[in-house]
């Protein structure tokens, strides 16, 4: 790579390979070249430069590698989760209504702000984001914004089952015409080594004390407790018990309340170790007897023909809430202490939401590990 570059992501993985036990991954080291142009190519200043799209199964080292690219950054640059992106994009959209192209302004207004736009998780399974994304990528790619970002998809294999997926074809050919396509093929999951193990998830049988009561002990140091509930959103959240920054809820709390993502980012502001308690089998119940055969996309409908849709069960709300709160917690290095009543393997075997809780039990297997978080 060209020495003229500041220290970037190639420098950061030589030294995680040699002082960390990092294992050396040949797939990663295509991504760490993608990376490292694309990072000498901003420190030179160039009009013109391609961004970097990463993916592959859970465990990887997307999100890593995507992190440590960020981290060498000499231009002005923004890092967030892809879900996080666009509840800030839906909202300013609200706000800029009115001006004769409220997309296009977002994007003047973002690229005006920074250089390097990364991106962890591009999912979409949205309609409304399937619309606008095509539209937005064109215009932050007019205005010279680079992109990187990680999936667990193919560009080619996103929102492929979606409703009126032409709308977001659009997107798709901008990813490719912009960004260099990385596969992290192979089988390791690298989030499970190296590291010394750190317990952090237990299993409750019938007639035992909960476990979480020896950690909410040693986590809270001595602090004052307080079982009073914890306001999330104006709406009174019940405890087991909070102390300083720790807090201590039953998995109906929060994830089987109307909870949001919104909340849970709250959450993580407000405290650095979570502890859950009662967390059931995800996949359990029976299958809702109706589910309806199109969505509603602000005034407009959009149909949804004959196409079978997957059986949803009671607990799927649940579920989807529990991937959202560990998707918050992992990101921003909050260690979760869970209590349930099986084993984390199967916390969700099966059901519509097996592919989104793959990266779910991947982050909670890292969370095992003495590294993860605060400890």
């Amino acid at each position: 790579m060209a020495s003229t570059c500041p220290p970037g992501p190639e420098a950061a993985y030589r030294q995680a390979l040699e002082a960390q036990g990092f294992v050396e991954d040949a797939a990663q080291w295509r991504a760490v070249a993608a990376l490292e142009a694309t990072h000498c190519a901003l420190a030179r200043g160039e009009a013109e430069v391609p961004g970097v799209y990463l993916w592959g199964t859970v465990g990887r080292g997307k999100t890593w590698l995507m992190d440590r690219f960020h981290a060498g950054l000499t231009v002005p640059a923004r890092r967030q989760h892809f879900h996080r992106f666009m509840r800030w994009v839906h909202r300013r959209q609200f706000q800029l209504a009115g001006t004769p192209d409220p997309l296009r302004s977002l994007a003047a207004e973002l690229a005006a702000e920074v250089r390097v736009l990364c991106l962890d998780e591009l999912f979409v399974n949205d309609i409304a984001d399937a619309m606008l994304l095509g539209r937005l990528f064109d215009a932050l790619f007019e205005r010279g914004l680079v992109l990187v970002t990680t999936s667990n998809q193919a560009p080619a294999g996103l929102y492929a089952d979606g409703f009126n997926r032409e709308r977001f074809l659009p997107a798709i050919a901008a990813i490719q015409r912009h960004l260099a396509v990385v596969h992290l093929d192979g089988e390791r999951d690298h989030r499970r080594h190296p590291g010394a193990a750190h317990r952090r998830y237990w299993v409750r049988e019938p007639g035992q004390a909960s476990p979480l009561g020896e950690v909410f002990a040693r986590l809270g140091d001595g602090r004052p407790v307080s079982t009073a509930p914890v306001e999330l959103g104006r709406r009174p959240v019940p405890v087991v018990a909070r102390s300083g920054t720790v807090l201590w809820c039953r998995f109906a709390a929060l994830c089987e309340a109307p909870l949001s993502a919104l909340d849970f980012i709250d959450l993580c502001d407000r405290f650095r170790h979570l502890l859950i308690g009662e967390v059931p089998r995800l996949d359990g119940g029976p299958a809702r007897a109706g589910i309806a055969r199109g969505t509603e996309d602000a005034s407009a409908r959009v149909a949804a023909g004959d196409r079978e849709l997957p059986a949803l069960t009671r607990q799927d709300d649940g579920a989807r809430r529990f991937i959202a709160l560990v998707d918050e917690c992992y990101d921003r290095g909050v260690p979760l202490h869970l209590e349930a009543a099986v084993p984390l393997e199967a916390l969700y075997r099966e059901g519509h939401l097996a592919f989104p809780f793959r990266r779910t039990l991947s982050r909670l297997r890292e969370m095992q590990l003495a590294r993860f978080g605060a400890g």
